[in-house]
């Protein structure tokens, strides 16, 4: 509750999630929470960490709560109510579905999106009008970078708030929604679908997917979906790490803004061992690792940059192998 306020919250929120009023005047009074204006309160953590999504999220609330009605949440502002990952994403201006008035960004710092009718994917959360995840997903595929849109992707997919199904399903409606003047969205669909060809399931971080996606606009083998096989000089955490078992390399990254998913308690240990590639008794023993490359979040800003270091690094896992192979797109020697 608190993270999709902004950080704030009313007395009645604090009841509804079980906290009695002596509690509550008992964290007001040590300092565990601080009285913001009379009958709103905010974490004392959440008030020294105050980052762009906060503001967003605090803004948004008040307008949907008090501004005009029939405001949807869309866009950036929606994922942010769905508790999405909103890196690379502007977040300077609200975004908003009407049906009524003039498109494009107003004075106030309201992105307003019209459409007549609205369309499929509303919904209703703590009174407050906004669009599905799927839908979500689907505008900001369609008008955003796309790198943030890829990573997005996956977090929605990795998370279970929305299926590959639902996506193409919420961006065969964006391409059937007429467009107004002033909106970009009329002319996004292509790129959305663009955006789910590339988003896969094997990414569990932002930084593991703007990796994925520069192996694959580099056009780099595609890492295997089970760990490393560990040595005894090595500690390696496979929610960092990518194993090339054809290269015998290692990748390990800084694993930057990890996607939220829910666990359950009746996850079975043979779900576990499949999901983490558990090696069985009647399975071979996978070759070791030749050679570790190292990328820290920073270096995800040079895409060149890091194609060329996987390609020296697995050019030269491949001379400690001793095994050469046949590059059928390298002209043969003449005589």
């Amino acid at each position: 509750m608190t993270h999709i306020r902004g950080g704030v919250f009313t007395r009645a929120d604090a009841r509804a999630c079980g906290y009695p009023d002596p509690d509550i005047d008992s964290l007001l009074d040590t300092g565990g929470w601080r009285r913001i204006r009379p009958g709103t309160y905010a974490p004392h953590q959440t008030l020294t960490l105050v980052d762009d999504q906060m503001l967003h999220l605090r803004r948004l609330f008040q307008v949907l709560r008090r501004g005009e009605p029939g405001l949807i949440a869309s866009h950036q502002s929606a994922a942010a109510l769905h508790a999405l990952p909103l890196w690379g994403l502007d977040l300077t201006d609200l975004h908003l579905t009407t049906r009524t008035g003039t498109p494009g960004l107003q004075p106030s710092g309201i992105h307003r999106h019209v459409r007549d009718p609205v369309g499929p994917g509303v919904t209703v959360w703590n009174k407050l009008r906004l669009v599905t995840p799927a839908r979500a997903v689907a505008e900001i595929a369609a008008t955003s970078p796309l790198a943030p849109a890829v990573a997005l992707t996956e977090a929605a997919l990795y998370a279970g708030l929305a299926t590959p199904a639902d996506l193409r399903r919420a961006i065969n409606n964006l391409a059937e929604a007429p467009a107004r003047d002033g909106d970009p969205l009329g002319c996004g669909p292509a790129r959305a679908q663009r955006v789910l060809e590339l988003a896969g399931s094997g990414s569990a971080s932002v930084a593991e997917s703007r990796l994925h996606l520069i192996l694959t606009e580099a056009d780099l083998p595609a890492p295997s979906p089970s760990p490393p096989p560990l040595l005894e000089e090595h500690t390696l955490d496979p929610a960092s790490t990518l194993w090339f078992p054809d290269q015998r390399t290692v990748v390990e990254f800084e694993p930057r803004f990890p996607f939220w998913s829910e666990e359950f308690d009746d996850y079975s240990p043979e779900a576990s061992d499949r999901a983490f590639g558990a090696i069985g008794s009647t399975d071979a023993e996978p070759p070791e690792p030749l050679e570790y490359c190292w990328i820290s979040w920073t270096d995800l800003d040079y895409p060149d940059l890091i194609a060329d270091r996987l390609r020296t690094t697995f050019a030269r896992a491949t001379r400690r192998t001793g095994v050469h192979t046949l590059d059928p797109r390298r002209h043969r020697r003449r005589p």
